[in-house]
């Protein structure tokens, strides 16, 4: 995978970027180890039937057989040979996965995936997300944002609002806590780190992002660092919601300064008034929400965890499922019959999430339970209780050169001999995730705190990352 920029300490400058990045898509292709790799951005990790059935194509036609599931809630296509390119295009865009070939790499919106799900779920975002990805196509202004930068569409749960958006959206509760569509209501919109918000009208919600983004580009040129993402712009070019008002007004959209509207949510403590600097240059890294967290604005009922597997239950009777991937891993026969089952049972629609999972919506409460089993049967997580859950590792040997191992296989030996972490060293705290690497680039590695297992020329190496204290050597790569 190509390079990407490493994490920034402290205080310590920005990175000047004299190139643009390289970072792959479904039309520009990476040279892995193991052959080319397509990345297919999936907004919002929406996919219908149809298109999720053309990605099982692609990888069965033109891959390796498998679909690796990002913390960016898209898809990639691993293995892919020489030449491959036009058959994947034309694949892809017939199933309406790429909309405009010059935007496909800066298609990079998540969103809550329960949104509208669950039987307390606050706002439903996606309409958002759709009308998001729409100005963003048709935005000419927009292609010259990088494939890292990102978009993060929070439905009040807090389960996406804290990975690390260059532009976050945070829908609100109305004054009772009742639940709202996402094309109605307010929101909080806020960019990179900035402690404060702009409290916005719902329906402005996906332009006032393209707006910020475009602030974003503005300031990125004034300050002659070619910066990727917000966090990268030097002091001096800080971009800020009150510099964001200004462009928000002058695209005639309202918006009321909140000093202190848009505190962030963390991993084990959910909302927050304190905001450790997260990775200024990684993009999907992936944060686990806490189910038990109140939402920023008004009291509420706890909306279910959107990154555990299971039964989720819905308010109008229908079910949804909740799977993850083994190390977010799919052979095309699981991911056929996740599919198979979205269609034959669902609603038709499967939502990919930053948890490496797929939802699978609109499920007779009836039938639940026997389809859960059978994704069960077929390898995939379906219980918060299976060893594998909360389980990462970066791809690893054989298919990227600058791993010293299979990091992979070395996990699946240490679960089968019921030691994820290398010396029986315990979780640092119930929940925290696992992740083994296999250089120091710990590619994909979790936000918030988790254990990091690291590969070195003598053995694994064992520590424990918190929100305010990153890896002495770390740097990172997307993934």
């Amino acid at each position: 995978m190509p390079p990407s920029p490493s994490i920034r300490p402290l205080g310590s400058a920005p990175p000047l970027r004299d190139r643009g990045d390289a970072c792959p898509g479904a039309l520009r292709l990476h040279a892995a180890a193991d052959g080319l790799l397509a990345r297919v951005r999936v907004p919002a990790g929406d996919l219908t039937v149809r298109q999720a059935t053309a990605l099982a194509d692609a990888a069965e036609q033109l891959g390796d057989g498998f679909l690796s599931l990002t913390s960016r809630g898209n898809v990639e296509l691993r293995g892919l040979p020489d030449g491959c390119d036009g058959r994947l295009a034309g694949l892809l865009g017939d199933a309406g996965l790429l909309p405009s070939a010059r935007h496909e790499r800066i298609r990079n919106i998540l969103a809550s995936p329960l949104a509208g799900l669950d039987r307390h779920t606050p706002a439903d975002v996606r309409w958002w997300a759709r009308r998001l990805d729409a100005l963003l196509c048709a935005s000419e202004s927009a292609t010259a944002l990088s494939g890292r930068f990102l978009f993060v569409l929070d439905d009040g749960r807090g389960d996406v609002a804290a990975l690390g958006g260059d532009v976050s959206l945070v829908a609100e509760r109305d004054g009772a806590g009742e639940r709202t569509d996402g094309d109605g209501g307010t929101a909080l919109l806020r960019v990179g780190d900035d402690p404060a918000a702009l409290r916005i009208a719902g329906p402005d919600a996906p332009r006032a992002a393209l707006a910020a983004a475009e602030a974003f580009l503005t300031a990125a040129e004034a300050s002659g660092t070619g910066a990727w993402r917000v966090r990268e712009l030097p002091q001096e070019h800080a971009l800020t919601a009150r510099d964001v008002a200004g462009a928000l007004r002058a695209a005639g959209i309202a918006a009321t300064h909140v000093p202190d509207g848009a505190r962030p949510f963390t991993a084990t403590t959910g909302p927050t008034t304190t905001h450790a600097s997260p990775d200024p240059a990684t993009g999907p890294t992936t944060t686990y929400p806490n189910p038990n967290a109140a939402p920023a604005a008004g009291p509420a009922p706890a909306a279910a965890d959107s990154s555990a597997p299971g039964v989720v239950e819905g308010a109008d009777g229908h079910h949804a499922l909740a799977v993850l991937a083994p190390l977010g891993r799919l052979s095309a026969a699981q991911w056929r019959l996740l599919t198979a089952t979205a269609a034959q049972h669902g609603s038709g629609e499967l939502r990919l999430t930053p948890w490496r999972g797929v939802v699978l919506p609109g499920l007779p409460a009836a039938a639940a339970a026997d389809r859960l089993a059978a994704l069960s049967a077929a390898g995939l997580i379906t219980d918060p209780s299976s060893p594998w859950h909360r389980l990462g590792a970066c791809t690893g040997r054989p298919g990227c050169a600058k791993s010293r191992t299979d990091v992979r296989a070395d996990l699946a030996h240490a679960v089968a001999a019921g030691a994820p972490v290398p010396g029986g060293s315990p979780a640092p705290a119930p929940g925290a995730p696992v992740y083994w690497s296999g250089c120091e680039r710990r590619c994909g590695h979790p936000h918030g705190t988790w254990v990091d297992v690291l590969a070195t020329a003598d053995g694994y190496q064992v520590s424990v990352v918190r929100p305010d204290a990153s890896p002495a050597t770390q740097e990172t790569r997307p993934q």
